[in-house]
């Protein structure tokens, strides 16, 4: 059996194999111990499940372990968003929340992350103290936890139902993120949109909030599927095909896409071009300087657009850098950065939890779109023309293990001068090896931590350019 680690979002396994109740409830007892350890277990812990096979079992398996070590839990009623149950974390005043979700990952995976008492993602401190935890019972150096209760057994169980509250944030939670929005601006727009939850826990969040300021609202896929109709609950450009059908038939406005947690955002704009997550935020960042007059930096990963940069520059501020994560992102929204982001579709704001939130990202699309008066692909058209053009892209690139252990070698090295005709200007290495070229465009090669896999992220000022610089560090990598 594989042991259970923490990845960069929490741990996630193939259900049956090693994502079973019984590890489920280790990684709860090793949560419990942590907030016992702090002494934060009376406050009572959020416990949260998505749509997935199951997860509303396993979830009440996580909460048997929690109410045996006498901690108050708020159990979701239903399946809630990460975002939502991170909310409910501020909400309640909780100690923290677990949520069991494999978020974008096939079906036959599930997970289980720990979102602490502030409500966003667990530094690596803090797995780390989780995982060291999960030690003591994977090597029986303490006793496991009990066998687990189906969720009817929670409801009647003795002697524990002071201690369970079952929970329903989703009015709140809808409250709260009006509040971040010009919902004004939107009603009088008259806009129409489709929203697909791909079967996932967002369903009845973006389109009940949309239809309550007047927003003609088309659904697909609005229901619950633990298959996810047979595709990944991935709202990429390539699984968002459906929904960009449907926007061209229909002549609507915006396609809004969630993923299975309804953490992640993909959206297709009225002419049915795909709007990338850095293309999202570059706007979001334009308009919350531009529109909304707010004052602040923005906050993106290493592997993320640089368009932000540009942005901030103008308005005279440094935008932050972190390593890829969104719990590094999380951080900077708790001190001074009014939006952060990532390449790979995570985004939130200043004012709102300071974790990644499809839902409210969606509203913002379509803020913008009402504000604005004009379509996402010609707001950009306009940022470009002010900025100058920014193209990124990402390539996967699979290789063996032991080539893997070879190239890592090869970029512990000096940094090449010059990359693809290009003079390199500089160096980083807060996460994979990054080379900055003096024209702006930059390249970046980062390993994955769970597989024999590269990922190359880069961005330039043309398309041609930008495969240039993509090939030239494949080759140099020799890969």
């Amino acid at each position: 059996m594989a042991k259970i680690a923490f990845g960069t979002d929490g741990w996630r396994s193939i259900i049956a194999e090693d994502f079973t109740f019984a590890n489920v409830r280790i990684v709860a007892a090793a949560v419990a111990d942590y907030l016992e350890g702090r002494g934060l277990g009376p406050r009572g812990i959020v416990v949260g499940y998505d749509n997935r096979f199951l997860s509303e079992h396993f979830a009440a398996a996580a909460a048997g372990v929690f109410l045996a070590r006498g901690m108050p839990v708020m159990l979701g009623v239903r399946s809630m968003p990460t975002p939502v149950t991170a909310f409910a974390v501020t909400r309640y005043r909780a100690a923290g929340a677990v949520m069991l979700t494999a978020s974008h990952n096939p079906p036959e995976y599930n997970g289980i992350k720990f979102i602490p008492e502030y409500g966003g993602p667990a530094l690596p401190e803090v797995t780390r103290q989780i995982e060291a935890n999960i030690r003591r019972y994977e090597q029986g150096d303490a006793a496991p936890p009990d066998e687990p209760w189906r969720l009817d057994e929670l409801r009647r169980k003795e002697g524990y139902q002071h201690l369970l509250r079952f929970i329903d944030p989703r009015d709140d939670y809808i409250s709260h993120v009006m509040t971040l929005i010009d919902g004004e601006a939107i009603r009088e727009a008259r806009l129409r949109v489709v929203a697909d939850p791909l079967y996932g826990a967002g369903c009845g969040y973006l389109d009940r909030i949309l239809r309550r300021l007047d927003v003609v609202v088309e659904t697909l896929h609005d229901c619950r599927d633990a298959l996810f109709g047979g595709r990944l609950p991935d709202p990429s450009k390539e699984k968002l095909e459906l929904l960009r059908e449907r926007v061209l038939a229909g002549g609507y406005d915006l396609g809004l896409g969630l993923d299975g947690d309804a953490d992640r955002l993909g959206v297709i704009d009225a002419d049915g071009s795909y709007i990338s997550p850095n293309e999202l935020l570059t706007l979001v960042y334009y308009h919350l300087l531009t529109v909304r007059d707010m004052a602040g930096p923005a906050a993106r990963t290493v592997a993320t657009t640089h368009m932000l940069d540009r942005i901030a520059q103008a308005y005279g501020y440094q935008v932050r850098e972190t390593p890829v994560g969104f719990k590094y992102i999380g951080q900077c929204l708790m001190n001074g950065c009014i939006v952060g982001g990532e390449e790979s579709g995570g985004m939130s704001v200043k004012g709102h939890v300071p974790e990644k939130d499809g839902i409210m990202a969606g509203l913002l699309a379509v803020e913008m779109v009402a504000v604005h008066g004009k379509s996402l692909r010609r707001l950009l058209a306009e940022v470009a023309g002010r900025f100058g053009p920014a193209y990124s892209g990402r390539v996967d690139v699979h290789t063996m293990p032991s080539k893997k252990a070879e190239v890592l070698e090869k970029l512990k090295g000096e940094p090449p001068r010059e990359l693809g005709g290009k003079a390199v200007a500089g160096c980083q290495t807060m996460d994979g090896t990054k080379l900055l070229f003096d024209d702006g465009a930059w390249v970046l090669i980062r390993p994955s931590g769970t597989e024999p896999v590269f990922r190359i992220y880069a961005e330039a000022g043309s398309p041609e350019e930008l495969a240039r610089i993509h090939q030239a560090m494949r080759e140099f990598a020799g890969l």
